[in-house]
């Protein structure tokens, strides 16, 4: 196995948790329908052009709106539409000791939304060696594109870098392309996980 020169890092439910039974909940009281009613509204093709960034803050606002039957202004609306993000601060603090290690990046599908109200609560994003964020490069996971603009970025190939994502299918992808794949579930296992891969 060779030498670990960067590690690239989910978004979601790694440094971030993101609860959408809660979204999906506080959409549906403003716009009075049940959780599972907005779940299923909101469940088509929007998610991925936003995460492409082919809809940008406007017409998410929009696509959402017309979906569930209301028109909320733009203030109101991403408010909502980022209400259910938490900090994972017990992985946070293991990120930071990566920072002058190794190189580090983040690999992530989200749209400009999220993108905007996440970016000044992780400012560890600046010290970041590559940032992609799907709404900003236009390709999603699992494409390999944005596997290959995440290395590119870091500035080494594919074997020298270990991908953790909370999702199987994305961690295969990864590895589909090269990388090493590790799955992530909680911050105590992946302090293991670095410890294994000598970091």
């Amino acid at each position: 196995m060779a030498q670990v020169k960067a590690v690239l890092l989910d978004l979601g439910n790694v440094l971030v948790f993101h609860d959408n039974a809660l979204l999906f909940s506080r959409l549906g009281a403003r716009a009075g329908l049940e959780a599972g009613e907005v779940a299923r509204r909101l469940s088509g093709a929007g998610w991925t052009d936003a995460n492409r960034g082919v809809l940008g803050a406007e017409g998410i606002r929009q696509d959402v709106c017309r979906g569930l039957g209301v028109d909320l202004p733009m203030a109101e609306f991403a408010a909502l539409w980022s209400s259910h993000f938490t900090l994972h601060d017990a992985v946070l603090p293991r990120v930071e000791g990566l920072l002058g290690r190794v190189r580090v990046g983040l690999v992530s599908n989200t749209n400009a939304l999220h993108v905007a109200y996440l970016r000044p609560l992780l400012p560890v994003l600046k010290r970041f060696d590559s940032v992609v964020m799907s709404c900003e490069v236009g390709h999603v996971k699992p494409e390999p594109a944005i596997f290959r603009l995440a290395l590119e970025g870091v500035g080494c190939a594919p074997e020298e870098a270990v991908f953790f994502d909370d999702l199987p299918e994305f961690v295969q992808a990864a590895e589909a392309q090269g990388l090493q794949g590790r799955l992530f579930t909680t911050a105590d296992a992946f302090d293991a996980q670095l410890k294994a891969l000598g970091l």
